[in-house]
C-alpha cells in the first residue's frame, strides 16, 4: 500500500485531486446498446409495458419500498410521479423493438463528491438473467465515469441474495454492511454496500465490452465465457 502524503503538520492525508472538478448531473437522453435502449422513462410510451412485464410476479417487488399495486392506474400515478424526477433519474430498459421490460435509476446523484448510484432496479421476467438487463447496466455505469464521477454505487437489502450477487458479477466490490440503515414496508433493512471506482473502470469496462461481444455466445445464444470469470479476474488484479 502507498503510504499516505502527510502535511505540515505530519498527519496522514488523502491524494489531492489537482485538476479534478465536479461533473455534471447524468443527462436525461437514451443509450443505446445491441440488445438494449435505456431510455428516459415516459409514461405514455413505457406505462402498459412495464405493468404487463411485471405482472404475475409479485416476488420481485419483495425488496422494493413500493409496490405491487393494486391496478394499472395505481401503477401509471406511481410512474408519473417517479418519471418527474431527476433524483432518482428513471430509465426504460427496452427491447430493440422499444417494449419497455424494466426500469433502473440513477440516484444520490451527488457531484460534488463525484458519487452517484445505480438503483430502482426491477426486471421483468423477459429481462432477468438477460444480456439486455448486463449491457444496461454497462451503458449506465460507462456513462457515469465518462461524465467524471469518481465513485459508482450498488446497494441493497443485505438479504437480497440475487442483487448481492449481480453486484458481484458485474465488478463492484463488497464494502460492507450497514447495519440497521433503514425502515422499508415496516421491516429492517441491513444495507450492503458496493462500488466501483474510477481508477478500476478501465479493467471492468474491457471485461464486459469482451463478455458482451456477439462471439461470447453460440448459435443458440449460450454464453461460452461467463462475465463473473471476467470481473473476478479483474477484481484479482486490482486487489
Amino acid at each position: 500500500m502507498t503510504e499516505p502524503e502527510r502535511n505540515a503538520h505530519h498527519q496522514p492525508v488523502g491524494a489531492r485531486l489537482d485538476g479534478w472538478t465536479p461533473p455534471p448531473a447524468p443527462p436525461r437522453t437514451a443509450l443505446t446498446g445491441r440488445s438494449v435502449a435505456v431510455v428516459p422513462l415516459d409514461v405514455q410510451a413505457h406505462a402498459a409495458a412495464l405493468d404487463a412485464a411485471f405482472a404475475d410476479d409479485d416476488a420481485s417487488w419483495t425488496y422494493l419500498p413500493y409496490g405491487p399495486f393494486a391496478d394499472p392506474d395505481a401503477h401509471a400515478e406511481w410512474l408519473t410521479t417517479a418519471a418527474a424526477q431527476s433524483d432518482p433519474l428513471f430509465f426504460a430498459l427496452c427491447t430493440p423493438a422499444g417494449v419497455a421490460v424494466g426500469l433502473a435509476s440513477y440516484l444520490r446523484i451527488a457531484p460534488s463528491a463525484g458519487s452517484i448510484e445505480v438503483g430502482h432496479i426491477h426486471l421483468g421476467q423477459q429481462a432477468q438473467r438477460s444480456r439486455l438487463a448486463t449491457e444496461a447496466m454497462f451503458l449506465l455505469m460507462r456513462q457515469a465515469f465518462a461524465l467524471g464521477y469518481r465513485r459508482y454505487e450498488w446497494k441493497c437489502d443485505a438479504l437480497n441474495a440475487p442483487s448481492r450477487a449481480a453486484a458481484v458479477r458485474l465488478g463492484f466490490a463488497f464494502e460492507g454492511i450497514f447495519r440497521q440503515a433503514a425502515v422499508v414496508n415496516g421491516r429492517n433493512r441491513d444495507t450492503a454496500w458496493y462500488a466501483v471506482i474510477d481508477r478500476e473502470w478501465p479493467a471492468l469496462e474491457q471485461a464486459f465490452l469482451a463478455w458482451l461481444d456477439p462471439d461470447t455466445f453460440d448459435g443458440a445464444g449460450r454464453q461460452r465465457r461467463s462475465l463473473s470469470a471476467l470481473t473476478r479476474a479483474v477484481r484479482q488484479s486490482l486487489d
